[in-house]
């Protein structure tokens, strides 16, 4: 389980994270949601090592992770998917797989290579090709390709749906929500689209500001009035 205690991050003078606390269980999805600005990415490179929290703390399976650095997150079982499909485009499909876990023993990495394809056939189809000549959903396919490679534990996922059609948004999550069922994984969801990520997610985060504004069972959070139309921006 990825547990979030407190968590509290600045920009100089400016307060992006206020006491931030709730929990991912292994096995399901959990969404955070919110409007711009209202600290979702700040929460995710806090996560993956990439920010210093000023305050609090994450765990995984009681291992602490924030503070540390970015490859040492990665190598305790935490993988980001960052926003805006961040391949490596002049690299190969199968060059962008190899650096996801490039630091894993040759056998290990082989393993997680056939489950990825198996996942994503279109990346084994494409393995040749360089990166810059898929699509926006099989660069998605193969940002998160990578990010299995590395044999994750926690998976975040960084505003996903970013630029995609509603149709391969919604094809890529229902493999993500089955992803973290069959591979036990604690699935950490980012998105401005509330309503795609409560529909695949069983419990939601609302975000405001940097604060903890409303937490419960995602079917809970887009049945109440005021989160909806004040902090989700949904009818």
């Amino acid at each position: 389980m990825l547990e979030i205690s407190g968590l509290s991050v600045s920009y100089g003078a400016v307060a992006a994270l206020r006491e931030v606390s709730f929990n991912v269980p292994r096995g399901e999805v959990t969404a955070v949601v919110g409007a711009n600005g209202a600290g979702k990415s700040t929460l995710m490179r806090t996560l993956a090592g990439l920010n210093k929290p000023l305050a609090g703390q994450a765990t995984l399976d009681g291992t602490l992770i924030t503070g540390r650095a970015p490859e040492e997150v990665v190598r305790m079982g935490v993988a980001l998917v960052p926003e805006g499909r961040a391949v490596i485009p002049e690299l190969t499909v199968e060059e962008n797989l190899r650096l996801g876990g490039m630091w894993r023993p040759h056998k290990a990495r082989t393993a997680s290579h056939d489950e990825v394809v198996d996942l994503f056939p279109v990346l084994g189809e494409r393995a040749r090709f360089a990166a810059s000549t898929l699509s926006g959903g099989e660069r998605q396919q193969l940002a998160i390709g990578r990010a299995l490679m590395c044999d994750p534990q926690c998976l975040l996922l960084d505003e996903p749906s970013l630029g995609l059609a509603p149709l391969i948004v919604s094809q890529i999550l229902e493999l993500v929500g089955r992803l973290a069922v069959e591979a036990n994984l604690a699935v950490l969801l980012v998105e401005q689209n509330a309503s795609v990520a409560l529909r695949i997610a069983r419990n939601g985060i609302v975000l405001n500001l940097g604060r903890v504004v409303g937490q419960g069972p995602s079917a809970e959070l887009l049945a109440s009035p005021e989160l909806r139309h004040v902090y989700l921006g949904t009818e």
